[in-house]
């Protein structure tokens, strides 16, 4: 059975209705009026028939599993949408949808709350309008997440949030910032696009990149080195360029299709990356994308240190009286200002060997 509305008023009451009684729910252009409060199932006021509910009660909280495809094609919502458990008891509830869940181009006029919610099939959210506070803190998706185009007015909460398969950010906007702390990306991912309006830096400690080596991670630190460029955290932005140049190194090595390719077309393109292997070798390792000044000056030394060693050795260096055997710390000095362009006219190099070409 399916409950079909179309460019109609719908309250949330009937809405929860539909879902205690297992009923599909198909909806456009409709508008639904109330809180659609997933916990007034369970209150014994509301009065809803719940024989139908697939609820289980474990000791550490209650998993209510929607069963039925949802789908709201471009509906507004004008009130709360949770399908989460009450703000004083947060970790009380778990709703588990079985089947798919689109949102695609629906407006959320007040908060929108899915934490600890498990998305077992396709999650929708394209071209959605979040006007307030967002939650998907905890919840897990199976399958695709899409949140392309999506406008999130109000702070969003992704944090602790498992994404299993792909996850899909292109041209999203997050208005006044979003929290991805200890995310887990555990499959492919696009944030192209992808950008904050706020001075307010996008939070991402402790995230996981489980494709890391195939450098779908760059669109991600992209989007984070921009937010912390126009917010005026210059270092920290720095530290995600790096990375976002890492991750693009990675990508060039990898190349498009690269899982697509048989054994031999991938044996081939490893063997084309030895053409990256001066910006491996000087722009990540030696230069660090010129945000690893240290190694600079340690591989600066390191060359001054071995000059030292063999201008040491025996008739290595001339003096103005012939050539003579000197310590380390006289070759450590030539070498030094050598290397430092600084000039000498003491020493010079013995025009026999290495030395001199």
């Amino acid at each position: 059975m399916t409950f079909h509305r179309e460019k109609q008023t719908v309250t949330a009451s009937d809405l929860l209705a539909a879902l205690a009684a297992s009923e599909n729910i198909e909806l456009s252009q409709c508008t639904i009026t109330g809180v659609l409060d997933v916990n007034r199932l369970f209150d014994e006021a509301e009065k809803f028939d719940t024989d139908k509910l697939n609820v289980t009660d474990t000791p550490a909280c209650r998993i209510l599993s929607v069963n039925q495809p949802l789908v709201f094609d471009k509906c507004v919502f004008e009130d709360n949408v949770i399908f989460t458990s009450p703000w004083d008891k947060p970790d009380c509830l778990s709703v588990v949808f079985e089947a798919d869940v689109i949102f695609n181009s629906s407006v959320f006029n007040s908060q929108a709350r899915f934490r600890n919610a498990k998305f077992r099939s396709v999650a929708a959210f394209d071209g959605c309008s979040f006007g307030s506070f967002t939650t998907f803190k905890n919840t897990r998706f199976c399958r695709d997440a899409k949140f392309r185009t999506a406008l999130f007015s109000g702070y969003c909460l992704f944090n602790n949030a498992i994404f299993d398969s792909t996850a899909r950010f292109t041209n999203t906007h997050f208005v006044k910032g979003v929290n991805f702390s200890a995310v887990n990306f555990l499959s492919h991912l696009d944030f192209n696009g992808v950008y904050s309006s706020s001075r307010a830096v996008p939070t991402c400690d402790s995230i996981v990149f489980a494709t890391k080596y195939y450098g779908d991670s760059e669109s991600f630190f992209r989007f984070v080195k921009q937010s912390a460029q126009e917010a005026g955290y210059y270092h920290l932005a720095g530290e995600f360029f790096y990375n976002e140049r890492c991750a693009g190194l990675w990508q060039k090595v990898r190349g498009p299709d690269y899982d697509s390719l048989s054994a031999s077309k991938k044996f081939i393109r490893w063997i084309s990356t030895v053409r990256l292997l001066p910006e491996f070798i000087f722009g990540r390792l030696l230069f660090g994308y010129g945000e690893r000044p240290v190694r600079v000056l340690l591989a600066s030394a390191v060359i001054i240190i071995i000059c030292a060693f063999l201008f040491s050795l025996d008739n290595a260096l001339i003096t103005r009286i012939g050539s003579a055997k000197h310590s380390l710390l006289e070759g450590l000095y030539f070498s030094t200002i050598t290397f430092t362009t600084l000039g000498y006219g003491d020493l010079y190099p013995a025009a026999e060997g290495f030395y001199r070409q």
